[in-house]
């Protein structure tokens, strides 16, 4: 059964809210959990559905999407049939508002779902922190009887969908007649003469749109009940593996509930933070309730609570950034933060 899914990641979406964190980068490609990005979740949840043909149809500005993704390799998706695809939407499309599920980007690639070979197609966004087995919606899909069902978590629709892939194909050609212009109008339309049903997916799942949702998402995963539902050895999420050595910790330096990767020098105090690859702490400094990422470079007798650091950021020595839960100070990705003063393209959420 599991042969019979086609995946299809819509990363074309793009999030006003998230908008310090993106201007260089889409949301699927957004750091997150110390050494993945948001992409990697859906992806691997795919993977381990058994699913061998992913089609990501991004935006723009994908370059580090495509750097992240390559050829698919880490997701077991480098192959001869089937694979990993990218259909980046062409310069016309691409300034148009669209949903989850455009069918004018898909009818660009419309031979793609044409030449596909499983009955049915999965779509769904790049945004939502998931590891589970699609298998489970499929059988219920079939058993049903219905024509398209969309997953649903707390009564909350996730944007991911599941219908066969002929459906999808007639629904693409025929956007014009219907004025469905994306797959969520299906499921809005009251006379839709098609079967609809919901799924409540019971696992962990959430969806990151706003700077306070990343924020509260990345903080979540400190609790270890979480990070055991999410990260589990039967059903691993994939990243693109990068070879570094791992963390030291100096004599002085010490850590408490917190995530570190690989790659990082820590001379200093951390507390119930995130902190990503490659990451330098030097002596005195205190980071607290904070997720640094990629590179970052922090000097002495820093403190940093409640702050999200972009990659290769450089704090100097002495620097005081206090924000809260509600209230996280960002800081762009390459800044550089002197004296205590935030840089003019830092953000304090209010």
């Amino acid at each position: 059964m599991k042969k019979q899914l086609l995946g299809v990641i819509d990363a074309a979406t793009y999030h006003e809210d998230l908008q310090e964190l993106l201007p260089h980068r889409p949301v699927a490609a957004l750091p997150f959990a110390g050494r993945y990005r948001l992409i990697d979740f859906v992806l691997s949840s795919m993977v381990n559905s058994g699913i061998s043909s992913v089609a990501v149809f991004p935006m723009s500005g994908y370059r580090s999407l495509m750097d992240h993704l390559g050829s698919g390799k880490n997701w077991d998706l480098n192959r001869k049939r089937d694979g990993l695809f990218l259909f980046p939407a062409s310069p016309s499309e691409a300034d148009k508002e669209s949903g989850i599920g455009c069918y004018s980007h898909y009818a660009e690639n419309l031979d793609f779902f044409y030449r596909s070979s499983q009955k049915y197609t999965l779509i769904s966004n790049s945004f939502t922190v998931i590891n589970t087995d699609f298998t489970s919606l499929l059988e219920k899909h079939i058993e049903c009887g219905c024509d398209l069902t969309e997953v649903y978590k707390n009564g909350r629709a996730l944007d991911i969908y599941l219908l066969e892939t002929s459906l999808l194909i007639d629904l693409i050609e025929s956007r014009a007649e219907t004025g469905y212009t994306c797959i969520k109008d299906v499921f809005e339309d009251m006379s839709s003469p098609y079967t609809v049903c919901r799924y409540e997916y019971e696992g962990y799942a959430k969806r990151v749109e706003t700077i306070q949702g990343y924020y509260k998402t990345s903080m979540e995963l400190l609790d270890a009940r979480v990070w055991n539902t999410l990260f589990k050895r039967s059903q691993p999420i994939f990243t693109k593996v990068k070879d570094e050595p791992p963390s030291r910790y100096y004599a002085e330096s010490t850590v408490k509930r917190s995530l570190i990767a690989n790659g990082c020098q820590l001379k200093g105090k951390v507390e119930n933070s995130i902190i990503s690859r490659g990451v330098t702490i030097d002596n005195g400094s205190i980071i607290r309730n904070s997720v640094i990422m990629q590179k970052c470079q922090i000097g002495e007798n820093c403190v940093l609570d409640g702050v999200i650091l972009d990659k290769d950021v450089t704090v100097e020595s002495g620097t005081v950034l206090i924000g809260n839960p509600t209230n996280p100070i960002v800081i762009r990705k390459g800044s550089y933060v002197e004296n205590a003063k935030l840089p003019a393209n830092s953000l304090m959420i209010l």
